[in-house]
């Protein structure tokens, strides 16, 4: 009887010490089959629980744009501790990492790191901790999926047919991270890219998506309207810069009621109006601003020339000078997301694996935004929207949001879909692009 205990306690003891993948090779199965192994991996508690762990640590630290340095930090220790290599810093505070041969065929998959300046309303353990900021757009999750999709494609790294690129950006919240990403180069020989946003909206389980236009261009621009300050009680004697901002504000409207085609979408908003600080005093000036978005460049280019012209002629027509000001330095413009068709049916048969043909779903084109789409104008890329709905859990407020949560239960979904994707990936394109001598990467 104790030869046979100390077996079974020698066993168990040999057991827990495996990793997540004690058959870390995938070379024996189909493609379709991949997707299932993956999902499998992504819900077993060790890698469900460390990613929630990991997301946790973030939400509590949130950081804006460029500052994400303790978020880089924490990412760059548990790359270390998986044995992945990466290159940092990358545009500013960007993590590159590499995950397989080193050689060609290169694909990537992307999180973004930065948080949205704004006061946490939710009460709960993992509150933020730094006033004013939140991480309210969920890319606390983004990153804990992305770095659970590099924990189970590390365990299967022997059998990549080529190199997976793991792009941890900063600055997607209209500071222009995907733009200095692609400048530095690091896109080089990849051929093809996907990155994901989570979705409150969509159900649990379920990821849409769509072939070209998904997601707006936007640009951001200021305007201030001069004239003559003065009493209230005396108008004449002032030249009211309040009043031409109120014209400038209604003809801008017009830009999309009346001049746009209908079939063309366009979007003109102003957010910000500031002039004044008195009930009797009529100001020097008045401040402006807001955004436009577009689905085709073309439209952007005529659109921004147009509100420049509305603002400068109205403020004229009513005695009062205008500057303008597109802000390009602090946001630059952001072009239309625009999934790479053949990426698309490449998307739904590998998503349609990991959840099932059923949860693959359409959707229309959003005039929301997303830096994704520079690298998207480097190479093919595909973004899609992967769902966290769950009434159970009761109703999940809109990204932006003070009041905005993260459904954890959908890591597993998001993780394997990125391992997924890449691993597939590279096993699809790898006969179509020969090795050539020194196509690598040094970092690796």
């Amino acid at each position: 009887m104790g030869l046979m205990w100390a077996f079974l306690i020698c066993n168990l003891l040999v057991f827990c010490s495996l990793p997540i993948c004690s058959d870390a090779s995938f070379s024996s199965l189909s493609a379709s089959e991949i997707p299932d192994k993956f999902l499998n991996l992504a819900k077993s508690p060790e890698v469900f629980d460390w990613m929630v762990n990991i997301r946790r640590k973030i939400h509590e630290n949130p950081e804006l744009g460029y500052e994400e340095f303790e978020t880089s930090k924490l990412i760059r220790t548990e790359l270390d501790k998986l044995g992945i290599k990466y290159k940092h810093p990358v545009a500013v505070t960007g993590v590159v990492a590499y995950i397989g041969s080193g050689e060609a065929p290169f694909v990537a998959l992307r999180a973004d790191m930065d948080a949205l300046s704004m006061q946490e309303m939710v009460e709960w353990k993992h509150k933020s901790k730094n006033p004013g900021k939140m991480h309210a757009c969920g890319h606390d999750a983004h990153v804990a999926m992305l770095l659970g999709a590099a924990k189970i494609l590390q365990e299967h790294r022997e059998s990549l047919k080529g190199t997976i690129v793991l792009v941890f950006q900063p600055a997607e919240e209209g500071g222009g991270g995907a733009m200095r990403i692609v400048d530095a180069g690091i896109l080089k020989n990849v051929k093809a890219i996907f990155g994901l946003h989570v979705s409150p909206v969509l159900p649990i389980g379920k990821v849409s998506s769509r072939p070209g236009p998904l997601l707006a261009g936007t640009g951001f621009f200021e305007a201030v309207i001069s004239g003559k300050g003065g009493h209230a009680a005396l108008p004449h004697h002032s030249i009211d810069p309040i009043l031409a901002a109120s014209y400038v504000v209604v003809s801008l409207q017009h830009l999309v009621s009346r001049e746009a085609d209908p079939l063309d979408s366009q979007v003109v908003t102003i957010a910000k109006f500031q002039g004044g600080g008195a009930f009797n005093v009529i100001p020097d000036s008045v401040v402006i601003g807001g955004t436009f978005r577009t689905f085709s460049k073309e439209t952007f280019v005529h659109l921004r020339k147009r509100i420049e012209e509305v603002i400068i002629g109205q403020a004229v027509v009513q005695r009062c000078n205008a500057t303008v000001d597109f802000l390009t330095k602090e946001k630059p413009f952001c072009p239309p997301t625009v999934n790479d068709k053949a990426l698309h049916q490449y998307f739904q048969n590998v998503a349609g694996d990991v959840l099932g043909i059923s949860n693959v779903e359409d959707m229309q084109p959003l005039m929301g935004s997303e830096d994704f789409s520079f690298y998207q104008e480097a190479i093919p890329g595909y973004f899609y929207f992967l769902g966290m709905k769950n009434e159970t859990k009761g109703k999940f407020p809109s990204p932006h949001s003070p009041h905005f949560e993260i459904n954890e239960d959908a890591f597993p979904y998001g993780a394997a879909l990125h391992a997924s994707l890449a691993a597939r990936h590279l096993l699809e394109i790898q006969s179509e692009t020969p090795l050539v001598k020194g196509d690598h990467h040094d970092e690796l």
